[in-house]
């Protein structure tokens, strides 16, 4: 018998969420098999068996378990799955017996079609035997789940009849929402329960500004030049191949400037330095109602080209939710680029225990001052955040330098 345990899917995961089952509870599953989608603080992913049996299912959707909890066993025959059964059977057994359906009786007299109200005001919502994200289901639409017949299993109800009450009463009640128009004139205010991933990327956002005692560095770097290479490429490129972008040239330039300087390629965790033998560029890359952050590997041995074709692989595959647990671990070092957006600047949340992570904005036709006259350039503007415990203003400044120096000599990132 094999223990299924909640595994760590990323460097920062402390806890998972069980967003589905991929098989059913007595299924034979093999070894590599896909078992579970998981959701964590960066992403929902679905996970491998590392045994073959019969499958025994022992936490259901929904539930939330730190790492290294028994969620299921894989083992052979009907061992596990024979004696749950008996217990399973017991919950739905106790409902019949109690008193609450013989008390109703008084009630009766008085409205002969109320007498199933007062059996659910006495036992509460504690006594409806009810899937966990059924009852969130409920809590966050105002469903009482005393008053749903459940289609489960022994009369359980599930996450399908909570939502069939909420159509039923979203299509009987139309005009609720105006229930919700007060003084403040906002309207009605609909709240939205955040997804786990979500829920963890809030904390730690949060997290990182409270407790980071960061500083910002601002520079303005010419990108004529590099503009220019770009077009270059462009025309020489034959058909198919990957001509690099804007952020793969500045995740070039901070590999080699981190490389250039091993005290920014670290952090501060547990009250100590920490420095990074590998230099390991995290790219943020918007996902669907999430953030992710994937890696680009020993980016300071990689040719422009390869950074190329390694970034464009990784955005493919979050959009896709292809993404793997080692794809988003061990950054040392976060490029965040809302340039595309025609943002100019902005100012970028440490993604910790790293030292620093750089804000890159839009590359833009402006004026500037060269050899003692205004003419037009292509600038874009930096913004480096670093978290003082372990970077100083020096060390930041001259990182910061660095690599506005690399990107405005592009010819020595397209080697």
């Amino acid at each position: 018998m094999t223990e299924i345990v909640m595994p760590r899917l990323s460097d920062s995961m402390e806890e998972g969420t069980i967003v589905r089952w991929l098989k059913a509870d007595g299924d034979h599953v093999a070894r590599g098999e896909e078992l579970v989608e998981i959701e964590t603080d960066k992403a929902t992913m679905a996970y491998e068996s590392d045994a073959e049996g019969t499958l025994k299912i022992l936490v259901e959707e929904g539930r939330t378990l730190p790492i290294g909890e028994v969620i299921a066993t894989v083992g052979e025959g009907a061992p596990a799955g024979g004696e749950a059964p008996a217990p399973a059977a017991a919950p739905p057994a106790e409902p019949a017996p109690p008193v609450p359906p013989a008390q109703p009786a008084p009630p009766v007299p008085a409205a002969a079609g109320a007498p199933t109200a007062p059996a659910p005001e006495r036992g509460g919502e504690e006594r409806v035997f009810a899937s966990p994200v059924a009852r969130r289901i409920a809590r966050e639409r105002g469903i009482d789940l005393a008053t749903l017949a459940g289609t489960g299993p022994g009369g359980r109800i599930v996450k399908a009849d909570v939502e069939a009450a909420g159509a039923g009463a979203s299509a009987a009640s139309p005009q609720a929402p105006a229930e919700g128009d007060g003084a403040s004139g906002r309207g009605t205010t609909t709240g939205i329960e955040p997804t786990r991933t979500q829920s963890l990327i809030a904390r730690r956002m949060s997290e990182s500004r409270a407790t980071v005692p960061s500083f910002t560095l601002e520079t303005t770097v010419d990108m004529t030049t590099a503009t220019s290479l770009r077009e270059e490429m462009k025309e020489a490129a034959l058909e198919g191949e990957l001509v690099p972008t804007v952020n793969d040239l500045v995740v070039k330039a901070c590999a080699i400037a981190l490389r250039e300087q091993p005290e920014a390629n670290g952090g501060w965790r547990d009250g100590r330095f920490e420095r990074y033998s590998r230099v390991n560029i995290g790219v943020a890359v918007a996902a669907p109602g999430s953030l992710v952050v994937p890696t680009v590997f020993d980016a300071d041995r990689l040719t422009l080209a390869q950074i190329a074709a390694t970034t464009r692989l990784l955005g493919e595959r979050v959009r896709s939710g292809e993404i793997t647990p080692p794809e988003l671990s061990g950054g040392t070092f976060t490029v965040s680029n809302l340039g595309m957006f025609g943002i100019r600047s902005f100012e970028a949340i440490i993604n910790q225990p790293q030292a620093g992570i750089l804000a890159v904005g839009a590359v833009q036709p402006r004026p500037a001052v060269l050899d003692g006259a205004v003419v037009p350039r292509m600038l874009m503007d930096l913004t480096l955040s670093c978290d003082h415990r372990a970077l100083y203003g020096a060390d930041g400044a001259r990182l910061l330098e660095r690599i506005r120096a690399l990107l405005e000599a592009p010819l020595s990132l397209a080697r």
